[in-house]
C-alpha cells in the first residue's frame, strides 16, 4: 500500500482520451488515461454520479474485446453509508459493471478512522503492482499498471479522508496547522495522487488514472483540502455548482475560463471540432450574461 510514486524520468505525455461517457465533460473538461482529474463541489451535486457513469461508459469496450481500449475501474469508497456503497454495487452489477471493477469499501458506521485512512491507498495498489494478488473475478488479470494495462482509481471522497487522518493525528498528538487538520495532510494526498499517470515502455507501458471527488461548503475552493488537492491535480478540475443543479442544468458545470494545458492532444477528433466551437460559444454567452447585469 506504501508504494512509492513513480519519477519523472517514468513518466510520459498523456495522448489517449478517457471517455466518461459525459459529452460535456468530454468535450470541455477532456480526461486523458494517466490524468489526475479533481472533481469538487457542494454536497448533492452529482459528483459521484459522473464518477459511476464513466465506470459504466467502459463496458462497451470490454464488450468489443479491444484490449487496447479497456480500461478497468476500482471504485474506493470512504466515510460513506453502507447503504450507499450498497446500491452503487447493486448499479454496478446490474449493467455487467462488476466484471471489470473492484469496489473498496471503509464506510463511515462500521469501519474505524484508521482504515478510511487506508482505503484510498489500498485501492492504489490493486491498481498499479505486479505483486498484488486479486481474490474477485479478475483472476486472469491479477495487476494493471505494471503489466501495461489501463486502470482508473475513484477516491470517493478524500475531504472524508482528511477527517479521518485528523482524527489520528488529534490522537497521537500531531502537530496541527488549519482547522485542526495535521501539517502533514498536504504530504499524505500528493503521495497518494502522485502515483497516478502514463508510463514509458520501459515501465510496463500502463496507465493509472485518479479521480478525486472532494466536498466543498459553499463552493470555497479556498479551504485546506480542495486547495491541497486543487495544486496536486492536473490542469482544471471539474466544479460542479449547486446554482446550476438546482435549476436543472445537468451535470452542473461551468464552462472552462482558462486554455487546458494539454489541450486537445488526446481528444478524439469529433471532441476537438465540436469542443473547441463549443468553448468558443459558451465563452461569448458568458459575456453577454454579465453585461446584461449592467441593466
Amino acid at each position: 500500500m506504501e508504494g512509492k510514486a513513480p519519477g519523472l524520468v517514468a513518466i510520459r505525455s498523456i495522448f489517449e482520451p478517457l471517455l466518461t461517457g459525459t459529452k460535456a465533460v468530454d468535450f470541455l473538461f477532456p480526461v486523458g488515461r494517466g490524468h489526475k482529474k479533481l472533481i469538487a463541489g457542494d454536497r448533492q451535486t452529482g459528483k459521484t454520479t459522473i464518477a459511476i457513469d464513466t465506470i459504466l461508459n467502459q463496458k462497451s469496450f470490454f464488450e468489443s474485446g479491444d484490449t487496447k481500449k479497456q480500461l478497468f475501474c476500482i471504485y474506493v469508497a470512504i466515510g460513506q453509508k453502507r447503504s450507499e456503497v450498497a446500491n452503487i454495487v447493486k448499479l454496478l452489477a446490474e449493467s455487467g459493471a462488476m466484471e471489470y471493477t473492484i469496489v473498496v469499501a471503509a464506510t463511515a458506521a462500521s469501519d474505524s478512522p484508521s482504515l478510511q485512512y487506508i482505503a484510498p491507498y489500498s485501492g492504489c495498489a490493486m491498481g498499479e503492482v505486479k505483486q498484488f494478488i486479486m481474490t474477485c473475478s479478475l483472476s486472469s488479470n491479477k495487476f494493471f499498471r505494471d503489466s501495461g494495462k489501463h486502470a482508473l482509481v475513484i477516491y470517493d471522497d478524500l475531504s472524508k479522508h482528511a477527517n479521518a487522518y485528523r482524527q489520528i493525528s488529534l490522537l497521537l498528538n500531531k502537530p496541527t496547522g488549519k482547522e485542526g487538520y495535521s501539517i502533514d495532510m498536504f504530504y499524505a494526498h500528493a503521495r497518494l495522487l502522485e502515483r497516478s499517470g502514463r508510463f514509458r515502455d520501459s515501465k510496463g507501458g500502463g496507465s493509472l488514472a485518479a479521480m478525486p471527488i472532494v466536498e466543498t461548503q459553499a463552493g470555497n475552493m479556498s479551504a485546506p483540502i480542495p486547495a491541497n488537492l486543487l495544486s496536486i491535480a492536473d490542469e482544471k478540475i471539474l466544479f460542479l455548482e449547486a446554482e446550476p443543479f438546482k435549476k436543472g442544468i445537468r451535470p452542473p458545470i461551468e464552462p472552462p475560463e482558462k486554455v487546458s494545458k494539454a489541450g486537445s492532444a488526446f481528444q478524439i477528433k469529433a471532441a476537438k471540432v465540436v469542443g473547441g466551437r463549443l468553448k468558443l460559444e459558451l465563452a461569448q454567452f458568458q459575456e453577454v450574461i454579465k453585461f446584461l447585469q449592467f441593466g
